[in-house]
């Protein structure tokens, strides 16, 4: 898919052939080194980037999609018609359609006969079954296709998929620093969006509209919370209770451009702060700061975790029950890796992570800080601009 031309200084739209040659000459490697034949997938993520094929139309479960990438040569979809003239717009040419839905032949038949000479030889066919997968096809479909290709060994190609998505190309981490350039924007108008006696739905309005404004393609994951010296919870909706005075604001944004995501927060005091709150947030500043210390390739997951911890701890010994600091960010909200005890991934050079210290502190209040960098030969680089060094007041 060649790269639209932009005349706004923003990145291009899309990618040019090469990259997606590129991606899929590094899987074909990893798939020979495994002895595999091919990888097959059905979610989104993995469609785009080996295909380039966007859509919104993934919000719709009717109908199965499927992709198959061979050891050798390009990329086959077996796709419903509907989506047969926005693919053939991608790179690929070997475009198998069925009229969906169709619940009792939704697309099997055409993918056993693309496998089943790969049934014959007994070959390994890749699938992602491992954390933060899925298989999206009706399961019942998935014990006919077995069914139908006994021969085939599906192995997990879990791990060749988080190697290759990873580490991301120059034009990726573009997309993803000027979706956080646009996000910051649109932190940095907050004396203007937010205010004592708003409602707290029509804040997250008002900042779902600021980032259209500032060029957003969508802001599909926005939440947050507010309360008297803190907040106690940060995914459910916004209810209508208006902003007080001593409240803190918390908004945490996923915003995109050209598919592709940012992902942090910012907090906010309303008029005035406590001590407590102050505290909490200069806590997870410095936290943020060791992590930031610590981002170089070579370093684990699990080492931007303690660093990180070590500082939230010295706010109460006993805080820090926590699943993960952060974690890796693109085409998804969130991705591979974790940074967590349990994630010993190795950070290597182009990699795009969160960095996500959170704490627990008075009467079951939380706080979280999130800020997004690349991985770089050195210092990483900041793509959220970063958040002010004090709580800020509004008002």
């Amino acid at each position: 898919m060649a790269e639209a031309s932009s005349d706004s200084g923003e990145p291009a739209l899309g990618f040019p052939v090469h990259e997606f040659e590129a991606r899929v000459q590094r899987a074909q490697a990893a798939m020979m080194a495994a002895g595999m034949a091919g990888m097959l997938f059905t979610t989104e993520a993995e469609f785009r980037y080996f295909s380039g094929f966007r859509t919104l139309f993934w919000q719709s479960p009717t109908r199965p999609w499927f992709l198959f990438v061979p050891v050798d040569g390009k990329p086959v979809a077996v796709i419903p018609e509907i989506g047969a003239e926005l693919m053939r717009r991608t790179w690929l040419d070997d475009i198998r359609t069925w009229p969906a839905p169709a619940p009792d032949d939704d697309g099997l038949s055409l993918l056993v006969d693309l496998l089943m000479p790969m049934a014959a030889a007994g070959a390994k066919i890749g699938l992602p079954k491992g954390h933060e997968t899925s298989l999206r096809m009706p399961l019942g479909d998935w014990e006919r296709l077995t069914r139908h290709l006994a021969g085939v060994v599906f192995c997990d190609c879990t791990a060749i998929v988080r190697d290759l998505r990873m580490v991301k190309s120059a034009r990726e981490i573009d997309k993803i620093a000027h979706i956080c350039a646009i996000a910051s924007r649109g932190f940095a108008a907050a004396g203007d969006l937010f205010f004592e006696g708003q409602p707290l739905t029509e804040s997250f309005r008002a900042f779902r509209r600021q980032c259209l404004a500032e060029g957003a393609d969508d802001v599909p994951y926005l939440v947050g919370g507010a309360g008297p010296g803190g907040y106690r919870d940060i995914i459910s909706p916004p209810a209508d209770r208006p902003l007080q005075k001593g409240d803190i604001l918390m908004l945490d944004t996923g915003a995109t451009f050209d598919g592709y995501f940012c992902d942090f927060d910012r907090n906010f005091a309303i008029g005035a702060a406590d001590d407590q709150a102050k505290r909490a947030y200069d806590v997870l500043y410095r936290a943020t700061e060791a992590g930031l210390a610590v981002a170089r390739p070579g370093a684990t997951c699990c080492d931007l975790f303690a660093a990180m911890h070590a500082v939230i701890a010295t706010f109460d010994p006993g805080t820090g029950e926590v699943g993960r600091l952060g974690h890796g960010l693109g085409m998804q909200l969130t991705e591979w890796p974790s940074h967590a005890p349990f994630d010993n991934t190795v950070l290597r050079e182009n990699m795009v992570i969160t960095l996500e210290p959170s704490l627990g502190y008075g009467d079951g209040m939380i706080m979280v800080h999130e800020e997004n960098i690349v991985v770089g030969d050195g210092p990483p680089r900041l793509l959220s601009a970063r958040a002010p060094r004090d709580l800020p007041i509004i008002g």
